[in-house]
């Protein structure tokens, strides 16, 4: 029988019909009720077994972390917080997670330790709400432009100009690092490189966009960039994916238009199709929030926040007048 996802199943009237369900162990509660997830919502559902009737060895596999195959009888929930639940008839151990050594338990972890734990932090609730959020975004990103007679073109990764001018960028080579071919005044021989040229990691895609709008009219390239700037802030990525639409014959205010357009049709999108995830992603702020003075607090929820973007005509000023804003502007209170 194929396999049903968890989301499908919580959102499915409970007939009794016989489903099957994969996933891994978020909890297991009196050896009887197991909380199985599998990432196609930030919502478990509950898979309740007969421990008299399993296997002792198969028992003991069933940890937090472990990977189940679960058959049994979609019903409604005799508990609360859930509406369906499964009447587990049989369950295999796809693989088993140590107790002792399986690091993601079910608790809060703080974002030091997932650091260490690359390739299991996307279980817990925060890394997969984060990337189910940015999956709609990306597919919002995408609708929007389509609808809107855009076209997409991927802009090279590699390339041997620099876009903005900066000269912050990460070269790439085939040449021998420690002995790289000279020319005579002792400088590096590029001609010997694979491209013939010095080459870089792109850091924008804008000069191909302003290319292919010469042609095409309205294009959008949306793809991986590169900074090497030697900044260690929350506001400095090294890679990072970029949205760059160039349109021809537009002025500036057709261009804030778009702008503003733009952005409150992606976030309308994932208001209204992440709407669990961001109601976690908000009540995990709210009690960040919490821990800091009154005065560094934010004003508004996420939801909220995002709400207000959305609902909201952007309000439009000239350079001098935003200089006056900020001036004027309360600064941030500081121990």
């Amino acid at each position: 029988m194929k396999s049903t996802s968890v989301k499908e199943l919580l959102s499915t009237i409970p007939t009794s019909q016989e489903v099957v369900v994969n996933g891994w162990v978020k909890s297991f509660r009196s050896n009887r009720f197991i909380a199985l997830n599998d990432g196609s919502t930030i919502n478990n559902i509950q898979c309740v077994v007969d421990f008299e009737q399993l296997d002792e060895s198969l028992l003991k596999q069933i940890n937090t972390g472990a990977a189940l195959k679960i058959t049994g009888a979609l019903v409604e929930s005799q508990g609360r917080g859930q509406s369906v639940e499964i009447q587990a008839t049989d369950v295999f151990i796809h693989g088993g997670a140590d107790p002792e050594a399986y690091p993601i338990q079910p608790k809060k972890h703080s974002m030091e330790f997932l650091r260490e734990q690359a390739h299991l932090r996307i279980r817990t609730n925060t890394f997969s709400a984060v990337m189910r959020v940015r999956s709609a975004l990306a597919f919002a990103i995408h609708h929007y432009f389509r609808e809107n007679g855009f076209y997409y073109f991927h802009a090279p990764i590699i390339t041997g100009s620099d876009a903005e001018g900066a000269g912050e960028m990460f070269r790439v080579s085939t040449l021998d690092e420690i002995n790289p071919p000279l020319n005579e005044d002792g400088s590096v021989n590029h001609k010997e490189d694979f491209f013939g040229k010095e080459t870089n990691l792109t850091v924008s895609g804008q000069l191909e966009a302003e290319a292919y709008a010469m042609g095409l009219g309205k294009v959008y390239t949306f793809g991986p960039t590169f900074r090497a700037e030697n900044s260690n802030t929350s506001r400095h990525l090294s890679e990072f994916w970029m949205i760059e639409p160039e349109v021809a014959f537009n002025d500036l205010d057709d261009n804030m238009d778009l702008a503003e357009d733009f952005i409150k049709n992606v976030i309308q999108y994932v208001l209204e199709h992440c709407l669990e995830d961001l109601e976690f992603l908000e009540n995990r702020l709210l009690q960040e929030e919490k821990t800091k003075p009154q005065a560094e607090r934010s004003e508004m929820a996420l939801i909220e926040k995002l709400k207000f973007v959305a609902d909201n005509t952007f309000k439009r000023v000239t350079y001098t007048e935003a200089i006056d804003i900020l001036r004027n502007s309360k600064p941030n209170k500081k121990k």
